[in-house]
């Protein structure tokens, strides 16, 4: 099919997955508020295993079964109209094959938590589908209001997801704090987002590159434009010293929404990050304003997350410094600028997805699907008295640790390939030795989980792993050993992704900051 965007109803081909999901979500809302769900917390403890009784979730997996039939049909499309506001490429369906397994994940290990603590099913649900809606919105775009709106969908569904365990005051101040700073944060970008329209007339991404590749344009504004853009996104992305929100929110909203969000969220802000630098700011005049800054940001976010993240005790404060910390890694494929670093960048994503969602919902299991037993000494002896999730944890934080034979080595592997094909020699060494770092604080609870005794007997006997979750996770720990062993179809699929994105300055990086 040819999509034409010259033709206003052609949007709704292109926009499809979206429409789906935001369709889905509605119906699920209008569902929840019968008498039928509104009793739904009294179901038994068998249901709550087998994920029988949650009808809600199960319409959700529909609705995103749904929007990926529809984002795998896209890639028979072909689009005519460079300049509209929506993307139909390679690019946005990858990252939309990301949102749609982290939702999936994120849904699946939500059945028990919900209920037990008696949350609005529909609307949590409906929360997380609108949320990806708006994160596949924001990616696809060629424009910066388009982003923008995007980027808004995400948050506001994501904001009342952090505080959306009313009875947890926890909750409600990480959802308050993440409500207030992300406004702030906004409020950046959209100031960045005003002077490029000043500098070069226009918010389309693609035409921006090219009035800077020819040489017109405001420099100052274009200059003041970046560092504002780079404020936006780097709050969005948890680089340091835009870091404050992600702790505290991490440890404070539900455990699903954690899991999904650090994924998810993080997922989202690169990939629209990277569109939007690589191919308004990819020209070599404009990109040697924004390679230092964020040479820096990679650098420093990396050593202080890791830093920080030893001395944890908590084990969602430690998993939110150690996905900052993630978040360095991914800036070094940015500051790269090249296809290769880029590629890496979407292969790392898709791993990241996994391991992430996978270790924080084995913690939500220990804590017994609500907000204790959140510290690593609740994990002594947890492998002996659970082994086949203690197995699952191990491999998920070797992955998180860069071990050889899972996918998050790969992952490191070509995070390293690309800086290297940029000269960043600096920065590739600053990686290797802050993940060598960071085995301390992953390897430390493995070493609590197999090598210490329980202090009490039978204090992990009690532990409820629904059926949906032990799919996730077997899904979860297959693929990253797969992508581990075989790492080579999902980084063609990523390399193919890239292909036609837009320009890359790869070959005219390698000076110093």
């Amino acid at each position: 099919m040819i999509i034409d965007f010259s033709r206003q109803l052609h949007y709704v081909w292109a926009l499809l997955p979206e429409i789906i999901l935001c369709v889905s979500g509605m119906v699920i809302l209008v569902v929840g508020v019968t008498g039928r769900y509104r009793e739904a917390h009294l179901a038994v403890e068998e249901e709550l295993e087998s994920g029988r009784s949650d009808d809600l979730g199960w319409l959700a997996l529909l609705g995103l079964l749904g929007a990926a039939l529809a984002n795998a049909w896209l890639y028979g499309v072909t689009e005519v109209g460079v300049n509209s506001m929506i993307a139909v490429d390679r690019f946005r369906l990858f990252s939309n094959w990301i949102f749609l397994l982290a939702a999936v994940l994120g849904i699946l290990i939500s059945f028990a938590y919900v209920y037990r603590q008696r949350l609005q099913a529909g609307e949590f649900y409906a929360l997380i589908l609108f949320a990806t809606a708006g994160m596949m919105f924001m990616v696809g775009a060629r424009d910066l209001i388009v982003v923008f709106l995007g980027l808004e969908v995400m948050s506001i569904a994501v904001y009342a997801l952090t505080a959306f365990n009313r009875r947890d005051r926890k909750s409600a101040e990480a959802g308050l704090k993440y409500f207030l700073l992300g406004a702030f944060s906004t409020g950046f970008l959209l100031y960045g987002i005003a002077l490029v329209y000043g500098a070069t007339g226009s918010t389309n991404v693609a035409v921006i590159g090219e009035i800077i590749s020819s040489g017109e344009g405001s420099r100052s504004l274009l200059s003041a434009a970046v560092a504002l853009l780079t404020i936006g996104f780097a709050f969005k992305v948890s680089a340091i010293p835009f870091h404050m929100w992600t702790p505290d929110v991490y440890e404070g909203a539900p455990a699903p929404v954690t899991a999904w969000m650090s994924a998810a969220v993080k997922a989202a802000g690169f990939v629209a990050f990277l569109r939007v630098f690589m191919v308004g700011f990819g020209d070599h005049s404009i990109y040697a304003l924004w390679y230092p800054i964020l040479w820096w940001l990679a650098a420093i976010t990396m050593v202080g997350a890791n830093l920080i993240a030893l001395v944890q005790t908590n084990i969602k404060r430690m998993l939110a410094y150690s996905s900052i910390a993630h978040a360095g890694y991914l800036l070094v494929a940015i500051a790269a600028a090249n296809e290769t670093a880029a590629a890496g960048m979407l292969f790392y994503l898709l791993v990241y997805t996994l391991m992430n969602i996978g270790a924080f919902a084995i913690v939500m299991s220990v804590s017994h699907h609500s907000e204790e037993r959140l510290y690593i000494d609740d994990y002594v002896g947890f492998g002996w008295s659970q082994p086949l999730l203690g197995v699952f944890l191990t491999v998920f934080l070797l992955s998180l640790a860069g071990f050889p034979g899972t996918g998050g080595f790969m992952g490191k592997i070509y995070l390293l390939l690309g800086a290297a094909e940029s000269d960043l020699w600096t920065l590739s060494v600053i990686l290797v030795l802050t993940t060598v770092v960071s085995y301390w604080y992953y390897l430390r609870i493995a070493w609590v989980m197999w090598m210490k005794d329980p202090e009490t007997e039978g204090q992990h006997d009690r532990i409820i792993v629904p059926l949906p979750m032990r799919f996730a996770l077997l899904v979860s720990v297959g693929l990253i050993l797969y992508i581990g062993v075989l790492p080579s179809g999902a980084l063609e699929f990523a390399r193919a992704s890239i292909e036609g994105l837009g320009t890359f300055g790869g070959g005219l990086i390698g000076q110093g900051p």
